[in-house]
C-alpha cells in the first residue's frame, strides 16, 4: 500500500530530523526548512497532510497554512509550534488548521492525531475526485477526459497510470516505483507495457503545450504541468 504524503515545514534542523526519522517508517514524509520552500512544494506535488512550525524564516506556519487553505479546503494541517498562548491557537484554528499541538509533545500522539485526520480524508474520498488536467477534467471513477467539446474514454490502466503521475506531478518518478504500484510487479514485460500506455497518454495531451511526460533515461519518468 503506498504511503500517505506528508509536508513538514520546521526549521529547527534538530526537531526536524527527530519527528521525520520517527515518521518515516509509517509515511513519505518530506521536510522542508522554511515557509518559502514548503510553498514550492505543496504548488508542485500532492499531499495528503500538512504538519508546519509556526515560526519560521520568510514566510511564517500562519502565512503558509493561509495560503494552503486557500488553495485546497480539504487537506488536513496540523501546527506544531513551541507558541503556546490561547491567542496563538485560536489564529491558528481560525486560519483553518485542523489541530494543534504545543512543543514538546510525543511523538505517539502525533502519530494518532495524523491518522484520525487521514482516515476522516480517506473517507471523504472513497469516491475518486475529478482532477483537473490541462483543459480536461479527469474522472479517475470512470476513466474518462472531458472537455467542452469531447469525453475521451481511457482504459482502466491508462486511467490509472494518469492518476499515478497526477498524484506525483512535477517530480522524478521511478520505472519500479511505477511498475510496483499499477502492475505489482516489474519484470520486463510489464517494463515494455509501462512504455505502451505512457506512448497513449503522450498521445492523448499532444496539443496541451503545458503538459508533457518527460523520459529520464535509466531513472523513469516526469508528467509536468506548467
Amino acid at each position: 500500500m503506498e504511503k500517505s504524503k506528508i509536508l513538514y515545514a520546521e526549521d529547527d534542523e534538530t526537531i526536524a530530523f527527530l519527528i521525520q526519522d520517527s515518521l518515516e517508517t509509517y509515511y513519505d514524509i518530506s521536510c522542508y526548512p522554511d515557509g518559502k520552500s514548503a510553498l514550492e512544494a505543496f504548488n508542485t506535488q500532492n499531499f495528503d497532510i500538512c504538519l508546519l512550525d509556526i515560526m519560521m524564516p520568510g514566510i511564517s506556519g500562519f502565512e503558509l497554512a493561509q495560503y494552503i487553505r486557500d488553495k485546497n479546503t480539504e487537506i488536513p494541517i496540523i501546527f506544531i509550534s513551541a507558541k503556546a498562548l490561547k491567542e496563538d491557537r485560536i489564529k491558528g484554528l481560525k486560519i483553518g488548521a485542523d489541530d494543534y499541538l504545543v512543543k514538546p509533545f510525543s511523538i505517539e500522539e502525533l502519530i494518532l492525531k495524523i491518522e484520525v485526520f487521514l482516515k476522516r480524508t480517506r473517507k471523504t474520498n472513497a469516491h475518486p475526485l475529478q482532477y483537473k488536467v490541462g483543459k480536461y477534467n479527469f474522472d479517475p471513477k470512470n476513466y474518462t477526459l472531458q472537455d467542452s467539446l469531447n469525453t475521451i474514454t481511457l482504459t482502466q490502466r491508462e486511467s490509472e497510470l494518469l492518476l499515478y503521475f497526477i498524484r506525483h506531478k512535477n517530480t522524478v518518478v521511478k520505472r519500479q516505483e511505477i511498475l510496483k504500484a499499477i502492475w505489482g510487479d516489474d519484470d520486463y514485460f510489464m517494463g515494455r507495457s509501462l512504455d505502451v500506455f505512457i506512448s497513449r497518454l503522450r498521445k492523448v495531451f499532444v496539443n496541451e503545450e503545458n503538459i508533457s511526460i518527460e523520459n529520464l533515461h535509466g531513472i523513469g519518468f516526469r508528467f509536468s504541468e506548467k
